[in-house]
């Protein structure tokens, strides 16, 4: 077993800093030169200690609409589904880059797949995205020639989860996934006319088509890491309990442990 600690994420922007707040995904490949399985623990950044101005920033008023916000698409995304492709909406700046848009932050590792080949992967099957003012994601069917919005309203998006393009594997056999996790913050918890990391962090699941989205952990609970379980292909959340209900996340209060089966995802079930 190969074991590495690294910073998954961290954007900087002026004096905004996004931190590392500990959260551990375990990555699984497998490599038929060898006949082993490898394992890497990497832990991902979550923004715990920012800066105020990083929470202006990245924020958006809590009662806002699609079409009161100045947004802008940045990029298809290639998911694992043919037919299924995804566009990020970005939050506008101010002054556009000589791209014309806003940039995002994907990060996966390569791994040596069965044939010998390097694969892209976060873990078997799934891609990332984090997102920095990303406020959106449409989808859009090729086959249907149809767009719709993941959520109704904007919403600050941490990351998203998407069927990998490039074929994976687990136990040496290909995997294939066909939906979409979201960790959002979604709502002014907290009551101070904004939405951004103040609030408590939702964890959500679509269908391929978007037709049906699930919250997988209770809404009293804000979203701190993740931890990979390639024996039982099983994500492990670990999430504060807002027990005091003042709408945001704070050190002293408990942490339970939930889990999903990824195979099919539903709403997560307490393991501590």
């Amino acid at each position: 077993m190969l074991y590495k600690s690294i910073p998954l994420f961290s954007f900087s922007k002026g004096v905004i800093i996004i931190s590392i707040l500990f959260s551990n995904v375990l990555i699984f490949s497998c490599s038929s030169n060898k006949g082993e399985q490898k394992e890497e623990q990497i832990i991902v950044s979550i923004d715990e200690d920012s800066t105020e101005t990083d929470s202006l920033v990245n924020s958006i008023q809590g009662n806002s609409s699609l079409t009161q916000l100045a947004t802008t698409p940045n990029s298809v995304i290639l998911t694992g589904l043919a037919d299924h492709r995804l566009v990020t909406i970005y939050k506008a700046k101010k002054e556009p880059t000589a791209s014309g848009g806003n940039s995002y932050s994907k990060r996966s590792y390569e791994y040596e797949g069965d044939g010998g080949e390097f694969v892209e992967h976060y873990m078997p099957g799934i891609d990332i995205l984090y997102g920095y003012n990303l406020l959106n994601i449409a989808h859009y069917d090729l086959k249907t020639e149809k767009l719709n919005h993941l959520f109704n309203n904007p919403v600050l998006i941490k990351t998203l989860y998407y069927p990998s393009f490039t074929q994976d594997s687990l136990n040496k056999k290909p995997i294939n996934r066909n939906y979409y996790l979201l960790s959002v913050y979604n709502e002014d918890t907290n009551k101070d006319t904004l939405i951004n990391k103040k609030d408590l962090r939702r964890f959500f699941h679509f269908d391929a088509n978007n037709s049906i989205k699930t919250q997988l952990v209770p809404s009293d609970y804000s979203l701190i890491r993740s931890q990979y379980d390639p024996q039982n292909d099983v994500m492990y959340l670990f999430a504060s309990h807002d027990a005091n209900k003042n709408g945001t996340r704070e050190t002293k209060e408990p942490i339970h442990i939930f889990w999903i089966n990824l195979k099919t995802p539903a709403v997560a079930k307490r393991l501590y």
